[in-house]
């Protein structure tokens, strides 16, 4: 019998998950007995102080004790769906029960769209640093992903000459993640007017609103993108994983706005998918709507949290040479610059080393974007101060012990 290795996909052995990644050198010192300081994942559970609200977890928990365990339907448990329009509502636009579609989170949202909405010879228009799947999806339906510049000099923002000079007939997807991943940018009102302006240009074009940190705005400047759309189609996603803090439920959703009503082929492309797959986690379900449904006055206590550990992170980097950050206007993440010589080109090495010497673990930038990420890397800034400030007293001794003098 032959012993011959037999081949993998390409649309496979081509993906790359920077985030995780790094995760498989990490986890291997950890089995040597060394303590990693992780800034690396934006999975609020990992960090002390920020557990999944206890009327959720007991909703969840409800649920399986009541044999709520069965299959759902296809699109999602109608109260469910109907408390997330609801909620959508509240966001600016006439979002109905009937738009909402419930997912394995928003990552497996955006599978169903790229499958729903691209062939070969699309592409989809994302910014670029960006969240992997973006980059990693789109080709496995034949299309290709093109980023668009953000701004690092302007804190992140849509660099929009650059989304011009890219859009042609064949980009069926122009893709705003606002609060963005990673780079921490918001955009507000007369930024997405202007991104609506130039889908509107192109008629087979859709908007992909990724909103996931939407709830993690500190600016009180982000905007639902579908509340100020009048004619061009959005994609609205969200779920429980980063407001609710909930990320290991994976439940996430789609909502359909579509007001010139272009969409019904889409739609029902996006409905066979889903009823392909059968349902998302049924308990998880209603563990989400208790949630949406009960009052959210705890929300604050989380994102003020958050909000002194942002302003640690900004005031450390400021002190250390060899680093520079402009504050994250939402989300909980911040897009880092290396200015020494050494590590501008070699953002990569700089994280293994950093990883292998110091124990702390942040994410290469180049794996957000090898063009537009290169020079930086991603850290998490929800871990509690104590943690952040050691692991930021090891980064600047491991910038001054590799500095050339």
């Amino acid at each position: 019998m032959s012993t011959e290795q037999i081949p993998v996909s390409k649309r496979a052995s081509s993906i790359e998950y920077a985030i995780r990644d790094v995760v498989v050198p990490a986890t291997e010192l950890e089995k040597q007995g060394h303590k990693i300081l992780k800034l690396n994942i934006g999975d609020p559970i990992a960090y002390p102080g920020l557990p999944t609200p206890k009327h959720m977890v007991d909703a969840y928990v409800g649920a399986l004790q009541d044999g709520r365990n069965g299959y759902s339907p296809s699109y999602g448990l109608p109260e469910l769906r109907s408390a997330i329009a609801h909620d959508e509502r509240r966001k600016g636009w006439n979002a109905s029960e009937e738009d909402i579609y419930v997912c394995h989170g928003v990552t497996e949202a955006l599978q169903i769209i790229f499958a729903a909405t691209l062939e070969e010879g699309s592409k989809v228009l994302a910014p670029g640093p960006h969240y992997p799947p973006y980059m990693a999806y789109p080709q496995m339906y034949g299309a290709e992903t093109v980023e668009y510049k953000l701004k690092p000099d302007d804190g992140w923002s849509v660099d929009f000459d650059d989304i011009e000079e890219k859009m042609d007939n064949s980009v069926r997807l122009l893709v705003l993640i606002n609060p963005n991943n990673p780079c921490g940018n918001v955009s507000g009102k007369d930024e997405i007017f202007r991104l609506l302006s130039i889908a509107r240009k192109w008629p087979n074009c859709m908007i992909v609103a990724d909103e996931i940190y939407d709830g993690l705005d500190f600016t009180g400047e982000q905007v639902s993108v579908a509340s100020l759309s009048n004619d061009v189609p959005v994609f609205s996603l969200n779920g429980v994983s980063k407001v609710f803090y909930a990320p290991g439920w994976r439940i996430g959703y789609l909502a359909i706005h579509d007001p010139k009503k272009r969409l019904l082929d889409v739609r029902d492309g996006i409905e066979r998918l889903l009823r392909s797959r059968l349902c998302a986690s049924t308990p998880a379900q209603i563990g989400y709507l208790a949630g949406l449904d009960s009052d959210r006055t705890w929300m604050k206590s989380y994102s003020d949290k958050v909000i002194r550990q942002r302003d640690l992170c900004v005031r450390r980097i400021a002190e250390i040479d060899g680093l520079e950050v402009q504050s994250a206007g939402g989300a909980f993440y911040m897009f880092v610059r290396l200015t020494d010589d050494k590590w501008s080109n070699n953002d990569k090495e700089f994280v293994l080393q950093l990883l292998h010497e110091e124990h702390v673990l942040v994410v290469h930038g180049s794996g957000f974007s090898p063009e537009l990420g290169g020079g930086h890397f991603r850290i998490v800034f929800l871990p509690d101060e104590g943690v952040l400030d050691e692991a930021f007293n090891r980064i600047e001794r491991f910038l001054i012990r590799h500095r050339d003098f």
